[in-house]
């Protein structure tokens, strides 16, 4: 344990004086050996980087003063951001209000068309809110006429409810509907619902990080039997979790999250809009290649200059100035020349 301890001091001041002021000059180590210092988990998909069951023994400073390593009774170890520099974002003042489900008063038109939205990064962690399969009328969506704006996982009563990334408790309380509710707002803007619990474990203002327990599952509210009901929204606006996590392995999609303004839409969902989104982006790359295509021209036997520009609704001119050439230049059959 010593030996561990004094290896893991050694490689965390390292790491950490990238943290430092500029007075300090960074050390530049190359990627192979940046790897073997840091551990660096796959870009995607993520499983839950809260991987130790164990308790906590030990906590080492690192040379920034709000940056620590947790070391496990196991031999694993995380990364922690002290709360107090974390908490310091606007991100907890802005529209901060402990009574109601949406504070921001924001109209979706006002709203941008996509946002990128960083979820985790090397310091922050994640963890399932509670793994299992999405029940198939539990879906994002409208259901029996109403807006249904999560997930519904079944679970056994007293199951516990994690937080799934690190944040400040903004409602704790019994809200209708949903029965014993918990609102955790993130740094990035995202928060995140976990409701019908069948008891809170933490209250408004409590700052939480990912993988701590914070209820236990339950049936409260408005609910046919013992499951979680789990939301994401941003600016106060629902979209489908299952952009974010695959439930049933456990996993979050990405590490960073590009949310579009039309997943606000209760009509759309991670299920039937990813194929979409998978068949756009493939028209995308064939149209892109065409219009590269369409961009080059190969001479051929009896071309002008003249004939070229009015086959492509352009100017001697404007090709002469896309290839450098002049009107009396010679052209050569096979050359390629530019004609968008």
């Amino acid at each position: 344990m010593r030996v561990m301890r004094h290896f893991l001091t050694a490689l965390i001041a390292l790491f950490a004086l990238s943290f430092t002021s500029d007075a300090v000059r960074p050390v530049r180590i190359d990627t192979a050996r940046t790897h073997l210092v840091i551990p660096r988990p796959a870009l995607e998909p993520i499983k839950s980087l809260v991987t130790s069951p164990s308790d906590a023994i030990d906590t080492l400073d690192t040379a920034n003063e709000h940056i620590k390593v947790i070391l496990h009774a196991d031999n694993t170890w995380h990364y922690f951001k002290t709360p107090g520099f974390q908490q310091v974002a606007g991100v907890f003042d802005d529209h901060w209000n402990g009574t109601q489900t949406n504070p921001y008063g924001i109209e979706q038109k006002d709203l941008p068309d996509q946002w990128s939205i960083w979820l985790v990064d090397s310091l922050d962690q994640y963890h399932c809110p509670f793994q299992g399969t999405v029940h198939h009328r539990g879906k994002f969506g409208v259901r029996r006429g109403r807006r249904h704006q999560g997930v519904d996982i079944p679970l056994k009563t007293g199951d516990p409810i994690y937080a799934t990334f690190t944040g400040k408790v903004r409602m704790s309380k019994y809200f209708g509907a949903f029965g014993n509710l918990v609102v955790i707002r993130h740094d990035n803007g995202i928060e995140t619902f976990y409701a019908h619990l069948s008891k809170r474990l933490v209250e408004a203002g409590d700052w939480v990080n990912a993988g701590d327990v914070i209820g236990l599952g339950g049936s409260t509210g408005r609910s046919t039997g013992p499951h979680l009901h789990f939301e994401t929204r941003y600016n106060g606006f629902a979209f489908d979790p299952q952009w974010l996590i695959d439930f049933e392995k456990g996993i979050l999609r990405h590490r960073l999250f590009v949310l579009k303004k039309k997943y606000f839409n209760i009509y759309s969902n991670y299920e039937q809009d990813f194929e979409d989104e998978m068949k756009n982006e493939e028209d995308d790359k064939k149209e892109d290649a065409e219009r590269e295509a369409m961009r080059w021209y190969t001479i051929k036997s009896g071309d002008t200059l003249g004939r070229i520009a009015i086959n492509h609704g352009t100017t001697v001119n404007a090709l002469c100035r896309l290839n450098g050439i002049k009107p009396t230049t010679t052209l050569k059959i096979g050359r390629k020349i530019r004609v968008r």
